[in-house]
């Protein structure tokens, strides 16, 4: 049965009032919560707080995100599983970058919030990136660094020899690197990767499938899943990166079911094996699309045929061992 957008975001404000579970939760995310709580570890949890924040892309995105979103919030998202979170760095104003690692260091050492580990902004082009990267890695919190490839960033620019060199800095402290990138550009990605063989890589969101273009028949559709496959499929083939399954659920139509994000996801899984892919929530941006619930939900669902050690390996056994997490 299609469900409604309108129909999710009606049931997860159920939830945050404190009501009874809401009805779009299968049998089998009920049995998840029901039978022992199995570990989560979201390695993509967005938090930002616009009171000191400076995030210049909001000001061209939709109202449900144009507010705060702290702590708090995602411990209302998340009631009732067992779950541990990676933050995710929310593209602040280049100036702010150090500010948001100091702050969400702080977050990680709290034992009191959900969040355990950091991957936080940065520029490896930058001229100041060499002192940023000193700072990082005094911290043992921080676990990588993200640019975000996509919107304004000219395609190839991952690939210019500054970038190159800073991205190679990051494998020398340890620290890695997530390719946020267009579709189209995942050849840049696997050639950055390529080119930096000592520094491990996370692609982020599936490889930014568009999923509406699996439903169409036209030939630009065609012919963005039949790239989207190929190119994902070639950069697979490189042992220092991995693939974190998040993201598609924000561009989900307005009627949809977990069979229709189930191609994407699966192309994923078969191409970087049971090993190399992580959950990711990418919350609160996944309400574009749905609540995280209903995202946790569906990927169960999608699962749900796999092997039990396959699903543990994607929901927290991956995410352990390549973030080295104490849990």
């Amino acid at each position: 049965m299609k469900t409604t957008r309108r129909d999710l975001l009606k049931h997860s404000a159920a939830i945050t009032a404190g009501m009874a579970t809401a009805p779009f939760l299968s049998a089998q995310t009920n049995e998840v919560v029901r039978k022992g709580r199995p570990l989560i570890i979201d390695t993509h949890q967005h938090l930002w707080d616009l009171s000191w924040q400076r995030l210049p892309w909001l000001k061209d995105a939709p109202p449900v995100l144009s507010r705060s979103y702290v702590t708090s919030d995602y411990l209302e998202a998340t009631q009732g599983l067992n779950i541990k979170a990676v933050y995710m760095e929310v593209d602040v104003s280049p100036e702010q970058h150090q500010v948001e690692a100091s702050h969400v260091v702080k977050l990680a050492r709290d034992p009191k919030t959900p969040t355990i580990a950091a991957v936080v902004g940065g520029r490896p082009d930058g001229e100041t990136f060499g002192d940023d990267l000193k700072f990082l890695a005094k911290s043992a919190e921080i676990r990588g660094i993200r640019q975000v490839l996509h919107g304004s960033t000219p395609q190839g620019h991952c690939l210019n020899p500054r970038f190159v060199a800073g991205v190679r800095q990051l494998g020398e402290h340890g620290l890695s690197f997530d390719l946020c990138l267009r579709p189209a550009d995942l050849k840049d990605g696997q050639k950055l990767a390529q080119l930096c063989p000592d520094t491990q890589f996370v692609l982020d969101h599936c490889g930014n499938a568009d999923v509406n273009a699996f439903f169409k028949e036209d030939e630009a559709s065609r012919e963005h899943v039949n790239s989207w496959k190929r190119d994902l499929a070639a950069i697979s083939q490189l042992p220092n990166v991995i693939c974190k399954i998040s993201g598609i659920i924000a561009r989900v139509p307005e009627q949809w079911s977990a069979a229709d994000l189930a191609p994407i996801v699966n192309h994923c899984l078969d191409s970087f094996g049971p090993d190399r892919v992580v959950f990711g929530g990418d919350w609160p941006v996944c309400l574009l699309g749905a609540p995280l619930r209903a995202w946790i939900d569906s990927l169960t669902e999608i699962l749900s045929e796999r092997p039990e050690q396959e699903q543990r390996k994607l929901w927290s056994e991956n995410a352990i061992k390549f973030y080295r997490l104490s849990v």
